[in-house]
């Protein structure tokens, strides 16, 4: 059998170039930076689950560590520019890990590396200051894979 080394070496070139590309992809979106800002409104996809797309090899720019959507009382209509705190302990006691913005749109999310493992109990805080406490700690900050599904929306007056 004889071999045509000229494609062999052609055809392993452009495998090689391939690659690279993927594991230059995959590196530039590991490093986008992303994290919500009150006020702002680029944000989308409202209510659905962020890290469906925001993740390792996910069509979303960017990896997000945390993510979801806010929601008023009637859990329809937005709740928007509030923040999401994270404590230590519940109920805002401990220490204070980590604040996220709440955009225009009632989306909060973050690249921002956040360490879950030590347990943290999530808090929102509505533009007027009220406070609503998650009384249970969070093991990954994919809100919207039991907000919504299991249980209800994330919500506050």
């Amino acid at each position: 059998m004889k071999y045509n080394y000229p494609y062999l070496y052609l055809g392993l070139f452009f495998f090689v170039l391939i690659l690279l590309h993927s594991c230059s992809h995959y590196e530039m979106q590991k490093k986008v930076s992303k994290t919500s800002t009150n006020g702002d409104d680029e944000s989308h996809h409202k209510g659905e689950n962020c890290m469906n797309c925001h993740k390792t090899g996910g069509k979303g720019e960017g990896w997000f560590q945390i993510a979801g959507s806010v929601y008023g009382s009637d859990l329809i209509r937005n709740n928007p520019n509030g923040k999401i705190l994270l404590f230590t302990q519940p109920n805002g006691k401990g220490e204070l890990k980590h604040t996220i913005e709440v955009d225009a749109l009632g989306n909060f999310y973050t690249t921002k590396e956040i360490d879950f493992n030590s347990g943290l109990y999530p808090a929102h805080q509505n533009q007027s200051g009220n406070l609503k406490f998650m009384e249970t700690t969070i093991p990954n900050g994919e809100c919207q894979s039991c907000h919504g599904v299991s249980t209800d929306r994330i919500w506050n007056e």
